[in-house]
């Protein structure tokens, strides 16, 4: 055994166990603040010690670029992420290894590395092209989340339905069925967090294979628009996919959302202030940005009147998908650094061992546990490389 793992807090007969988190969005931070994913944790979630606390193997890095600071730009912002992604593994050869397939995952853990894989969230980046999206295939990236928060030209988003000043398609487009088709082919993973229902319909009548949803909670349990009813996640479960839930307070617990948007005119006057430097320089505004006014605004004004949902209510969620989906259908999709107050009990990734202990409390196996946090997603990325062509 490797000496780090002597250093988990998980029980001792899952030590060896396999952890894999569908989603994080730690790339913003080597970008705009030069850090090193080895260097201190500082107001983030997931380093490379906490990592080896919690237990945590694999990670898919979210590329995502904020739409409304890199218009025009979406593709440069998109290659500058993966770029520092693979500094970080040139810089740190011992500790990091690229996943490129289930078996490099499979490798570097055997070799006690922590395993770095590359998502796409939000189609917008292909900018409207396929040569663009079998690029970023050949760079590494194994899934792609179709829409962020925004619609963009070929698909719906979650995220603005509401907003008539947005051009909706109801659902796919003919482009955006060709999108699932090419990454069908190519054996990148289909990924249906943030999409709209009808989207989220479409997708599942267009693909060939599996999808995921890597970071998406349940929608019985949280009203969220962008979490998955019951009837989506027994559709995924019937596409042989996962659906790996996520940690945001607003997308487990629906008085916590209720809270905390009614204190959004006053943030936004925040935002702005903090933004403005940025703006007057010309400059994108570092998503570290609003996330330093959203932990400093709760410290500051919230903490001891609103109180967070706790781990159990994450807990709640996997166990809820579990049950209608099937324990061979749920996963974790933390969502680690995309946003700024975790849940209580959850301080950071080292604490990713609570979750595995409050889902055994509540009667999981441990061979059920190794599938929900690990095995159901290496089996759903190896089952979309075979049928790919």
């Amino acid at each position: 055994m490797n000496a780090w793992r002597r250093l988990l807090l998980l029980p001792d007969d899952l030590k060896d166990m396999l952890v894999i988190d569908g989603h994080a969005d730690t790339p913003q931070r080597f970008v705009d603040e030069g850090w090193e994913f080895d260097g201190p944790l500082g107001a983030g979630h997931l380093n490379l010690e906490t990592a080896r606390r919690g237990g945590l193997s694999a990670e898919f890095f979210a590329i995502w670029v904020d739409p409304s600071q890199w218009p025009g730009r979406f593709a440069f912002r998109t290659l500058q992420l993966i770029d520092d992604v693979y500094e970080q593994l040139r810089k740190h050869p011992r500790e990091l290894q690229l996943g490129l397939t289930p078996e490099d995952v499979l490798r570097a853990h055997s070799e006690g590395r922590f395993c770095v894989l590359l998502g796409l969230e939000g189609g917008h980046s292909i900018e409207n092209s396929l040569e663009l999206l079998r690029i970023y295939h050949r760079l590494g990236v194994r899934y792609m989340t179709l829409t962020w928060a925004n619609t963009n030209e070929w698909a719906d988003s979650s995220g603005d339905l509401d907003d008539a000043g947005v051009t909706h398609h109801g659902g796919l487009t003919a482009f955006g069925r060709d999108v699932v088709r090419e990454m069908n082919r190519l054996g990148m993973m289909v990924d249906v967090s943030h999409v709209s229902d009808k989207t989220f319909w479409d997708v599942l009548e267009t693909t060939r294979a599996p999808v995921i949803a890597s970071h998406s909670s349940a929608r019985a349990l949280a009203s969220a628009p962008r979490n998955l009813t019951d009837e989506q996640l027994r559709a995924v479960a019937t596409s042989d996919g996962v659906v790996m839930v996520n940690f945001y307070p607003s997308f487990i617990d629906d008085a916590w959302r209720d809270a905390w948007s009614a204190t959004s005119a006053e943030r936004e006057a925040l935002y702005a202030a903090a933004a403005a430097p940025y703006i007057e320089r010309g400059q994108p505004v570092p998503y570290s940005v609003p996330l330093k006014v959203d932990r400093d605004f709760y410290a500051e004004r919230l903490s001891e009147t609103l109180a967070r949902p706790s781990l159990e209510r994450v807990v709640d969620h996997i166990d809820h998908v579990a049950q209608v989906a099937g324990i061979d259908h749920v996963g974790i999709g933390s969502d680690f650094d995309g946003f700024a107050i975790l849940p209580a009990g959850l301080g950071n990734a080292a604490d990713l061992p609570k979750i595995a202990s409050s889902l055994k409390a509540r009667g999981y196996t441990s061979e059920q546990l190794r599938k929900m946090l690990g095995g159901n997603l290496l089996r759903v990325f190896a089952a979309v490389q075979r049928a790919a062509d």
